[in-house]
């Protein structure tokens, strides 16, 4: 399974020690270009590193939960579609966003269980 990432500069670098690739977004037009460039091979007006080029092939996409923020609606009219890549969000490097559920309590809410 091929693997992406995108998120913070710092996260992109600690996942290419473990042998994924990725790209630093920093800002809301950055996240959707490249989530767009990955997703549907869109080429767009902002320049893309090279490595946002070999993700063609990406089955699981990594972001961070303010990159997953900053795409909005794109990112969830995407996991509507039920299409490759899955979507996986993880905190960024100053920890989880306020509000936001954990995969576990998720799941555990989805199936009625309450401790």
């Amino acid at each position: 399974m091929d693997f992406y990432f995108l998120g913070d500069e710092e996260l992109v670098t600690a996942f290419r020690f473990i042998g994924i690739e990725g790209m630093a977004v920093k800002d809301p037009g950055e996240a959707a270009a490249a989530f767009r460039r990955i997703t549907e091979g869109e080429s767009t007006d902002i320049i893309l590193p090279d490595s946002a080029h070999r993700a063609d092939n990406c089955q699981m996409l990594i972001m961070t939960e303010e990159t997953a923020d900053w795409l909005g609606n794109i990112l969830i009219d995407w996991q509507i579609s039920g299409r490759y890549p899955l979507i996986v969000e993880i905190p960024g490097i100053n920890g989880r966003l306020q509000g936001r559920k954990t995969l576990v309590e998720a799941i555990r809410e989805a199936i009625g269980i309450h401790i």
